[in-house]
């Protein structure tokens, strides 16, 4: 499928989900809409993604594309009104319009319209099925080994260290895949839960059955995390995941030098240890998990001894390998988790 991703004034550093899918899905990008940056490429900013021209909107996208791709995660998943001129361009030009926003798409009575009108989808990728439930509890019963990735906050590289760490894994000869429980990793990857739109009750339930659709069939599941377990707004959909994975191991990701809670900077973050007997603690009763190895996301270095010297300080703290994952090899890492 061939899309243009949607990106306005966060291209790069805030639009995570359109590098995500700049790095790991297997569209065909043929745009990057963002205004502050348009006339540069892709590449200019971010070296290891799929390159593509920045322009300011979707008249600008000569070439044929079948969907617009919103590209951006805010906090709170809400749409912005600056973006119903692209949005109402790619409806018009029969493109369907794919969005991971809490605001979805499909109840714009505009939106809904045009599309009906032009003969194409609109599609919300964070709504839930209708049929999920509580949790069993079953989900340590799959023959696959189950690691799943938590944070010391949210947007610190969960959903990259999954994809990495899974790929590698398939890449030295080992049958693993990844359950994604965001709406990126659920762009990426075809199919997921979008675990922070589902009621709370059935949180776990949701995470328990998608390990249970697809634990039999790999050797090794690496599971999306979400926020954290220390964040003031998500710590609950974090909690859901853990005790929903039933993992067998977790990998803690940090961002390297950052001190406060993302949005919530009177959030001081907590010492790295303190996190380990945190989400130790809080797995053991439900199903024990150790942290078993680290990522650090060193974006904000642009020396690589500087991240070296900094992935080697996580390690020493966290006791136990670390890596960056998109900077530096996996390999020791996926020798403690395989």
């Amino acid at each position: 499928m061939r899309v243009a991703i949607l990106a306005h004034e966060q291209f790069p550093d805030r639009a995570k989900t359109a590098l995500g899918v700049l790095r790991y899905a297997d569209y065909d990008v043929a745009a990057v809409l963002d205004r502050e940056t348009a006339g540069r490429r892709v590449t200019e900013f971010v070296a290891d993604v799929q390159d593509a021209p920045i322009v300011s909107s979707m008249d600008d996208v000569d070439d044929p594309v079948d969907a617009l791709l919103i590209g951006i995660a805010p906090i709170g998943g809400g749409f912005e009104e600056h973006w119903r001129p692209d949005v109402r361009t790619a409806l018009e030009r029969s493109c369907d319009v794919i969005s991971g926003l809490h605001y979805f798409l499909a109840e714009d009575e505009e939106f809904a319209t045009l599309a009906d009108e032009h003969g194409c989808e609109l599609r919300d990728v964070r709504e839930p099925p209708a049929d999920l439930t509580v949790a069993d509890g079953v989900a340590d019963e799959v023959d696959a080994d189950v690691i799943l990735t938590v944070g010391t906050d949210c947007s610190v590289g969960k959903m990259t260290t999954t994809m990495e760490l899974s790929r590698d894994a398939n890449e030295h000869g080992y049958d693993a895949a990844v359950v994604p429980t965001g709406q990126t990793g659920i762009m990426i990857e075809g199919w997921g839960n979008p675990i922070d739109r589902v009621i709370s009750d059935f949180t776990a339930g949701a995470v328990e059955e998608m390990i249970l659709e697809v634990g039999d069939d790999h050797d090794y599941l690496f599971v999306e995390g979400q926020g954290s377990i220390v964040h003031p707004a998500y710590s609950a959909v974090t909690c859901g995941i853990l005790h929903g994975a039933m993992a067998d191991k977790l990998v803690l990701c940090h961002e390297a030098g950052r001190e406060t809670v993302h949005g919530y900077e009177s959030f001081s973050l907590p010492p790295i240890r303190r996190y380990v007997d945190l989400y130790e603690g809080l797995a053991e009763p439900v199903r024990p998990a150790r942290i078993f190895a680290g990522a650090l996301n060193t974006r904000g270095l642009e020396d690589d001894a500087a991240a070296r010297e900094a992935v080697d300080a996580y390690a020493e703290a966290l006791g136990a390998p670390a890596t960056d994952a998109v900077r530096f090899d996996t390999d020791g890492v996926l020798d403690a988790l395989l």
